[in-house]
């Protein structure tokens, strides 16, 4: 029998994943650097794991150590123009630092707002939601590299953010320790760009709000999609939005648009965005359901199904396995190319499984 303490499965929002050979916790970031030199001095395959809600991982589990991000210290501060940021370890719970930020008076990440993970996993996705990303607000990324075993620091330009990506994205020599972000005063938001959440706030679109304000209209609307953890609700057993928005180069676009017409009708509106170098960004979960997938799917009693709030994510319900919610991703990315030539993508990070 499998000692429960090595189950992954522990360690992520999806609840799902089989054994590591071994779990090490970190609580702060000398006792991970250290632990990360020796094992890879001993030559043991390493997953480093934070909050587990972008990770999907195998039934077979990880021939190797699990290390647990756990440090959770951060500090405020200013630099020599007086402008306030926040450093937090790789560790604290991103939404532990979103409160903080308000209740120390503080604006600037209210828009990511119970998203769940750690701070150190953030600028590696470069996360974003109601109209702010990473990419908005970060300042800079301490790193540990493996490879040299020195410290560094990366600033946002050495990262090459782009949607839902990062050079640290698909790789484990460098290992964020902590990191920074611009912070704005009063505990004013930044500029609302989303109209879901500007509607709501009452404001026009441009204008800031009060933090706090901005936070509690952040988490109701995240919480009727099933966006924000809740251990008695399975729509939040998920790893959020399964598929990134495709992105359709501008080669394609004009067919790949002229298809869905085809397909739903010349008079539909397609939700579209402008992407880099003519490119057109789309909806994976307006696709998703317009090419025949409700919220629920595919019913009550499968183990794994998309969640009953938002077809963007696929959730477990309980006895889900992970080859269970894969099976699940398979028939959906294939509905949506059958129906619209269209390639979903997975945003979260695949271990010892594929799609």
């Amino acid at each position: 029998m499998t000692d429960s303490s090595l189950l992954l499965s522990g360690l992520t929002t999806l609840r799902l994943g089989g054994p590591a050979r071994d779990v090490v916790r970190c609580a702060d970031t000398t006792s991970l650097i250290a632990t990360l030199a020796a094992l890879d001095d001993a030559g043991t395959p390493v997953l480093i794991v934070g909050g587990g809600s972008n990770l999907v991982i195998g039934d077979d589990g990880f021939p190797g150590t699990a290390v647990v991000i756990e440090s959770s210290g951060y500090t405020f501060a200013a630099d020599e123009d007086g402008k306030p940021y926040v450093s937090a370890d790789a560790g604290l719970e991103w939404d532990t630092l979103v409160a903080a930020t308000i209740d120390n008076g503080f604006g600037g990440l209210e828009c990511l707002s119970g998203i769940p993970g750690s701070t150190g996993a953030t600028p590696v996705q470069n996360v974003g939601a109601y109209g702010v990303e990473i990419a908005d607000i970060l300042r800079s990324v301490d790193v540990y590299d493996r490879a040299t075993r020195t410290a560094g620091t990366l600033t946002p330009d050495d990262l090459e953010l782009g949607y839902r990506s990062s050079i640290l994205k698909y790789r484990a020599d460098k290992v964020v320790v902590a990191v920074s972000f611009w912070l704005t005063p009063d505990r004013r938001s930044r500029p609302l760009r989303y109209r879901e959440l500007f509607t709501a706030l009452g404001v026009d679109a441009g204008q800031d709000a009060d933090a706090a304000d901005v936070r509690t209209a952040v988490l109701s609307l995240r919480g009727g999609k099933g966006m924000v953890l809740n251990p008695d609700d399975h729509d939040t057993w998920s790893a959020g939005s399964f598929f990134t928005n495709p992105i359709v180069d501008a080669a394609r676009a004009p067919e790949i648009l002229d298809r869905i017409r085809t397909r739903l009708g010349k008079d539909v509106t397609i939700p579209q965005y402008p992407a880099p170098d003519g490119a057109v960004k789309l909806s994976a979960g307006w696709l998703i359901e317009r090419a025949g997938f409700a919220k629920g799917h595919p019913g009550e009693h499968a183990p794994a199904r998309l969640s009953t709030k938002h077809t963007l994510a696929l959730t477990n319900r309980g006895p889900a396995t992970t080859e269970d919610l894969l099976t699940l991703a398979r028939e959906v990315r294939s509905g949506v190319r059958d129906a619209f030539g269209v390639d979903l993508h997975p945003e979260p990070v695949l271990v010892g499984c594929e799609i």
